[in-house]
């Protein structure tokens, strides 16, 4: 079963997050993950407003998503993000 990496962001450093977004792609390529939503318009319907940035990654399962965020290969862009974004992500498992 697939899993789902979403994630909600709001960059404070949009320069800084070139970068990012670079090795991050990178590395979700490099595991077998592929944008489902990358950014876009978004509108809210019940609850607290998304942070400005949604993005979806889908991956063949959940250990898949799992493996790709821990990796050596995703670790430095993540600590790009950590520093220049405030971000809450998580992983669900889904069809």
């Amino acid at each position: 079963m697939a899993g789902y990496y979403i994630a909600e962001i709001d960059v404070h450093d949009e320069d800084a997050y070139v970068e990012y977004r670079k090795l991050a792609s990178a590395a979700i390529e490099a595991h077998g993950g592929e944008y489902v939503v990358r950014g876009g318009a978004w509108e809210s319907l019940e609850g607290a407003e998304p942070a400005p940035r949604v993005v979806v990654l889908r991956f063949a399962s959940v250990e898949a998503a799992r493996d790709w965020f821990h990796s050596p290969e995703y670790e430095k862009a993540h600590a790009i993000r950590v520093r220049v974004a405030t971000s809450r992500s998580f992983i669900v498992e889904g069809a």
